[in-house]
């Protein structure tokens, strides 16, 4: 009898183990699968927007977060600013900063 129950126990430990590695393998997929769809893409529109705001240029047409669209007439890299003029009037010229900026038109592809 002593023989049956040793044997009972290591094929408990065994289905354990088992179980185990089968659960760090479906939050490991879990944790994939989280990242391929949520961090990623987030990443990549940060990338790309970085990488708008630095391309631009005096002369490029923007659209402001706030749905004013402006052309750049002035750009500062030491504090991250931009002088924007809105409409036809001449006088209309706001600074606000390039994260301010959601998308750039340039002008040279009219």
């Amino acid at each position: 009898m002593g023989i049956l129950l040793t044997e009972t126990e290591t094929a408990a430990a065994g289905n354990t183990t088992g179980s185990l590695i089968m659960m760090v393998l479906v939050y490991g997929i879990f944790f994939l699968a989280m990242w391929f769809f949520f961090f990623r893409p987030q990443s990549k529109e940060k990338k790309r927007m970085a990488a708008m705001l630095s391309s631009l240029t005096i002369g490029d047409c923007v659209l402001t977060t706030s749905g004013f669209y402006g052309i750049v007439i002035d750009i500062s890299d030491e504090d991250n600013t931009v002088i924007v003029e809105f409409g036809n009037n001449k006088n209309c010229r706001i600074p606000m900063e390039k994260s301010a900026i959601s998308r750039v038109e340039k002008a040279n592809e009219n």
